[in-house]
């Protein structure tokens, strides 16, 4: 074999190990803010209840808050779906939907009477599905959608080309009716999202139900996603009606969505501020808490300033098993540091929200591990209200009692094959 044919194998066996090095980098990023300072402030980044916190949170993550909005907040299945259903079927323009998770089931079925029942008397219906997590739809399911009307496309289908962006997936939940209500949470359309949150196979869960200016930040959320994967950008009287942005409330509210970015993204920005702006209370309840060393430090931060933070996340009745040992690595130096952990018994714990110093607070799609934070796009409806934060408050209290807390002396009591169990997830704590 001559020199040049070496030197060629060489050069291309060194161009595909730069990238699959890219590759790598590329789905193992971390998010990169380790603190939030407030330079020549004595007292900190801004508090919540700083009118400069509001600013903040729109400066640094394009969130705005507007007033005039009503927000009603959904406890799974029985308090999200009745109501859905009414409103789905009440719409007579538009009807926009997006799912990240969806199986064959009561739901996905009842969803589909209602779009095709819409789109059969001339609503113009758009259906949205990530084509990750929407993938054991069945074909008849969707063809009969398609020929009563729906227009059915796929986000981000799984391409050998597109491989690269295969770990970006859509989390977002949207559905907007007439441009005047609108929806976002962690439901799907999965028949564990049905019932109380307090029984095996029945998820807990929060959702929102939400009228005002913010029901067009949702649905600006759609659009872009529409775009992406349609070429067709929506705007106009149709989709965003004048109407929808008189106030129809007194609640302070906005939607934050982030999308994936090389560098901090702004679920990230979002997060740090958040929890930096709490002085009272931080009541956290995700079903995947796996914070990483940054926004452990942050949550210790917290604590050491005398800020009473809490966490409720799943128990061992988890779906991914995975990412409940990852999260539980972390459990024993933030209990150290004064955070209190319980993890939800009945069922799987799918909620996502927070409430800061009662007045400060989100429920949406975005968990809290490193996959929400730098590859996903998430939907979080956010409040700066009293009356919205009371509520919350009492729904994380309510919640404690049907968990277990976890405790310092009887965690480290734990067996060693669950220290084997948790070291390895923690190893994945990245890409899960």
């Amino acid at each position: 074999m001559s020199l040049i044919k070496y030197i060629a194998i060489a050069a291309l066996s060194l161009f595909g190990l730069v990238l699959a090095l890219i590759g790598i980098l590329s789905v193992t990023h971390d998010t990169p803010v380790t603190s939030v300072i407030a330079e020549g402030d004595k007292d900190g980044p801004p508090s919540v209840e700083d009118p400069l916190f509001a600013r903040s949170i729109e400066l640094f993550t394009g969130t705005h808050i507007d007033p005039g909005n009503s927000v009603q907040i959904l406890l799974n299945g029985n308090g999200t779906y009745p109501l859905l259903w009414k409103d789905i079927g009440s719409a007579q323009r538009t009807l926009t939907v997006q799912m990240y998770y969806s199986q064959p089931g009561a739901v996905a079925d009842t969803m589909a009477k209602y779009l095709m029942d819409r789109a059969q008397h001339k609503v113009r219906v758009l259906l949205l599905l990530d084509a990750f997590g929407s993938q054991p739809l069945k074909r008849e399911w969707l063809d009969s959608l398609k020929r009563a009307g729906v227009e059915v496309r796929w986000l981000r289908p799984l391409r050998w080309y597109t491989l690269q962006k295969a770990a970006q997936r859509s989390h977002v939940r949207v559905v907007v009716v007439d441009g005047k209500i609108g929806y976002t949470g962690g439901f799907g359309l999965a028949d564990y999202w049905l019932g109380d949150g307090h029984h095996a196979d029945q998820w807990r869960e929060t959702n929102v139900r939400f009228e005002g200016p913010t029901v067009s930040a949702l649905q600006a959320a759609f659009a872009a996603a529409w775009a992406e994967a349609t070429g067709e950008l929506l705007t106009g009287d149709l989709f965003f009606p004048k109407s929808s942005f008189a106030d129809v409330g007194d609640v302070q509210a906005g939607l934050m969505y982030s999308i994936p970015s090389t560098g901090s993204t702004p679920a990230e920005r979002f997060l740090a501020l958040s929890i930096a702006g709490a002085r009272k209370t931080l009541y956290i309840s995700n079903s995947y808490f796996v914070p990483g060393e940054n926004f452990m430090q942050l949550l210790l931060a917290a604590a050491k300033r005398g800020v009473d933070v809490r966490v409720i996340t799943v128990g061992d009745k988890t779906d991914v098993k995975t990412t409940w040992y990852a999260g539980r690595t972390y459990y024993e130096k933030l209990l150290e540091g004064g955070v209190k952990i319980y993890e939800y018994q009945p069922t799987m714990m799918h909620a996502k929200s927070i409430v800061v110093d009662g007045i400060w607070s989100y429920m949406g799609s975005m968990n809290f591990d490193n996959r929400s934070l730098s590859f996903n796009n998430e939907s979080l409806l956010v409040s700066l209200d009293r009356h919205v934060g009371a509520q919350m408050d009492s729904i994380f209290i309510d919640d404690i009692k049907w968990s277990k807390e976890i405790k310092l002396d009887e965690f480290r009591k734990r067996p060693l094959s669950g220290r084997i169990l948790e070291w390895g997830a923690q190893k994945l704590r990245r890409v899960l």
